[in-house]
């Protein structure tokens, strides 16, 4: 017999999995305590047990999210030798991922609402960390892009980088709770125009022996 007080078991992983869904869908604002201790089927003593508050819940959930677009996106952009076709994957990768979830990106969307005062500031910390990670990976695969020579060494990979998760982000808003695949791929296609010119061939190489000729 369960002795009275016991505090009910739970699966931690799923409970957390299920928390990230719903703040996901509603953002941090959007969930109360009592609506996640009812979605996952717990007393709010035993999430607060487990968790912690809310806004602890929340940070591991974006957490969670983060991990797992990071490890998504840095597999897309370093899988592809060719810089311009990988950032060109990553962008229609996003536009696919959002047609079959149409939650739009927890980051951004969970951006849009950091102008409300009762939002933590380690929430909007956390969420701004999470936007700038994100430039942060496709900046590193112009760096590359410059050292293979497949971008010139005079082009801003900072700006450029900033310049496509800006095109990644505005997917995302774009996407939610709508059903707009084909417009958001002639979006990626414009986006990708900005693509700089291919460098110039270097003194020696086959193609620069071709122009003398």
């Amino acid at each position: 017999m369960t002795r009275a007080g016991r505090p009910r078991e739970f699966d931690v992983d799923a409970a957390l999995e299920r928390a990230l869904e719903l703040f996901w869908r509603h953002g941090y604002e959007g969930v109360s305590v009592n609506d996640i201790a009812e979605a996952i089927g717990i007393s709010k003593p035993s999430l607060y047990a487990a968790f912690g508050d809310k806004e602890s819940l929340y940070l591991r959930a974006l957490a969670r999210y983060g991990e797992r677009q990071q490890a998504h996106h840095a597999q897309m952009l370093e899988s592809e030798p060719d810089a311009r076709l990988a950032i060109e994957k990553l962008l229609l990768a996003a536009v696919d991922q959002l047609a079959a979830g149409n939650h739009g990106c927890m980051v951004v969307t969970g951006s849009t609402g950091c102008a409300n005062p009762a939002v933590p500031d380690s929430v909007r910390e956390a969420l701004g960390e999470a936007l700038r990670a994100g430039a942060r990976a496709i900046e590193a695969r112009l760096a590359r892009a410059q050292r293979e020579h497949q971008l010139d060494a005079d082009v801003d990979v900072t700006a450029l980088a900033f310049f496509f998760y800006t095109a990644i982000t505005g997917l995302s808003v774009q996407a939610r709770g709508h059903r707009c695949t084909e417009p958001l791929r002639l979006v990626v296609a414009t986006t990708m125009r900005a693509w700089p010119q291919p460098p110039a061939p270097r003194p020696g190489t086959r193609a620069s022996a071709a122009r003398r000729r």
